[in-house]
């Protein structure tokens, strides 16, 4: 349920202005660690974009959180139910949990697709597609069985 709010409300200004910023999708499976490295030792601190690594792991938990700090100076975090989406930090999706966005938080629910190949990197782009004011940006790094290719779509 979406709340009403009067445009004119400093409220309101300040909850967009919050969210007019890039979040930027990394999509990958167990192959992308060496993208992500590389991506994050090239890019600067400051950029002004939150990046979101989405991981389709079924089965193991996340690493990513623990190695991925020392090859950035943005803050690298484990994703947490109702976690305030920031620029200039690193966001890690957790094992077992799709991804969705809603009033500029991220919402974790339990994985949609347990058997099989997950297909988490698409449940994320389509909610970033729906629920996020700022522009997008996705990259797909690696992966398997086409999670995150249809949802390709949506980003403009």
């Amino acid at each position: 349920m979406r709340t009403s709010w009067n445009s004119s409300s400093p409220k309101r200004k300040a909850k967009r202005a919050s969210r007019d910023f890039p979040v930027v999708c990394v999509g990958g499976s167990a192959g992308g660690l060496d993208a992500y490295i590389r991506l994050l030792r090239n890019l600067p601190a400051d950029m002004g974009v939150a990046i979101v690594i989405v991981n389709h792991l079924r089965t193991v938990a996340t690493l990513l959180h623990e190695i991925l700090p020392q090859y950035t100076t943005m803050p690298v975090e484990l994703i947490t139910d109702r976690l305030v989406i920031e620029p200039n930090h690193v966001f890690i999706v957790p094992a077992q949990h799709d991804l969705h966005v809603l009033a500029g938080e991220f919402r974790l629910k339990p994985i949609s697709k347990p058997r099989g190949w997950p297909d988490v990197i698409t449940v994320f782009l389509r909610s970033l597609t729906e629920h996020w004011d700022g522009k997008l940006i996705a990259v797909i790094v690696s992966g398997y069985d086409g999670d995150g290719a249809a949802a390709l779509r949506g980003i403009k």
